[in-house]
């Protein structure tokens, strides 16, 4: 999804390629295709279109992928009420996961 932007340059998502085995779940299951495996090992294509869901980290059988926002927290219901919470006014804690 070249279109989505998150926020550029603040994505924290990491990828550890000597842990990486090439199973391709990373690729699979990112909602925004940030991934791509190519000659056995996992490649970030596209860094700012990460919008820190967790889904590649919790898939990762060998937790070659690191990704956590400032708050611990990158799942889109959790950032969708921290901005609410700054428009409304009213402090968000936690997200419900």
């Amino acid at each position: 999804m070249k279109a989505f932007r998150y926020l550029d340059n603040t994505a924290i998502l990491r990828l550890t390629e000597d842990k990486c085995i090439g199973c391709g779940n990373c690729e699979l299951v990112c909602p925004h295709r940030i991934f791509q495996v190519r000659d056995k090992k996992a490649q970030i294509l596209d860094k700012n279109g990460c919008m820190e869901c967790g889904a590649c980290a919790l898939n990762c059988p060998t937790e070659a992928i690191y990704v956590n926002p400032d708050d611990g927290c990158g799942c889109a219901s959790y950032i969708i009420n921290s901005w609410l919470s700054k428009v409304r006014g009213k402090p968000q804690y936690g997200c419900g996961c």
